[in-house]
């Protein structure tokens, strides 16, 4: 049984097999509309969501499946009932849960003791439905990926970690650009480091802007996370030198931005640069759709090729 939890499950070939599914499954949905004709997937939901809440479901009645919508309103998972219960329960009516949570502990006992395949829709360490998307969206505009430069800008968080790992195992380089002290975690970043030394991707964590001169995409998110409820004009001094803004694509040469979304225009990034002709960011968020669904047309079908 597989499962999606951080991508480090899948190898360089298995990944690309996912991207390049998705672009098939952009290209010509009509192909793929009895995917998943019969299957019925439970979607947990802790955090608030609008892109990925649409795409898993939009993508599953596409593919012919059917979504099972779950949230707080049915208690929080862990204290009216254990994580353990519910895996085993949810195992005994769906095909898959796709499950976007606080804590990714709760993910591993999902996938620890269920008996169907878990999808990682965000947790607090990694997102990795949202990095299959950034890279099938880079992948669109570039013709090979292991010579693409990605420069993060921000605080260290689920997405550079994703970032960091799923570039390693492209063989594409990426730099986390944040401010002292608010960098990746140091194992994540390693564990990513040894995935690098066989891909050959170059990985790098500086306070610098200045050292991403000559990359193609920046990327940045939001400076303080989902669940975080640090206002941002307290952290606004230490960030904005990190902002996305056109002054920093003059001076780095960045050619195109990503942002994973909700973003705050003025704080992490501006008007001018997210509306602006460098801007693949909608057609990032587009893509959120067709990833996962290549995502749960591998998983969820395991067993019947």
């Amino acid at each position: 049984m597989r499962h999606l939890l951080n991508t480090t499950e899948f190898s360089r070939d298995e990944v690309l097999e996912m991207i390049n599914l998705g672009m098939a499954m952009k290209a010509n949905p009509e192909n793929y509309r009895q995917t998943l004709a019969g299957k019925s997937v439970v979607t947990l939901f802790e955090k608030q969501s609008l892109r990925t809440r649409v795409t898993f479901d939009v993508g599953l009645y596409r593919l012919g499946g059917h979504a099972v919508y779950m949230d707080q309103h049915n208690g929080v998972m862990g204290k009216r009932e254990s994580i353990k219960d519910y895996a085993c329960n949810l195992s005994r009516w769906c095909d898959g849960i796709v499950a976007r949570v606080y804590d990714h502990k709760t993910l591993l006992e999902l996938s620890r003791y269920g008996t169907v395949p878990v999808i990682n829709a965000l947790c607090n360490l990694y997102h990795p439905c949202q990095v299959l998307a950034d890279y099938m969206t880079i992948m669109e505009n570039y013709d090979d990926i292991t010579k693409v430069k990605l420069a993060y800008f921000g605080d260290g968080n689920n997405m550079t970690h994703s970032l960091l790992i799923t570039g390693a195992i492209l063989g594409s380089s990426v730099a986390a650009v944040c401010p002292k002290g608010e960098g990746p975690d140091a194992a994540i970043f390693n564990m990513a480091a040894e995935i690098a030394k066989k891909s050959g991707a170059k990985l790098v964590v500086t306070d610098r802007v200045e050292d991403v001169r000559g990359y193609d995409v920046a990327y940045t998110d939001t400076w303080v996370s989902m669940g975080d409820n640090t206002p941002l004009e307290e952290v606004k001094d230490r960030f904005m030198p990190y902002q996305v803004n056109q002054k920093l694509l003059d001076d780095t040469g960045i050619r195109h931005v990503l942002h994973c979304q909700p973003a705050h225009r003025g704080y992490e990034i501006t008007d001018e640069v997210m509306d602006g002709p460098a801007s693949i960011i909608y057609d990032e968020a587009e893509n959120r759709l067709h990833a996962q669904m290549a995502v749960m047309a591998t998983l969820f079908n395991q067993g019947n090729k």
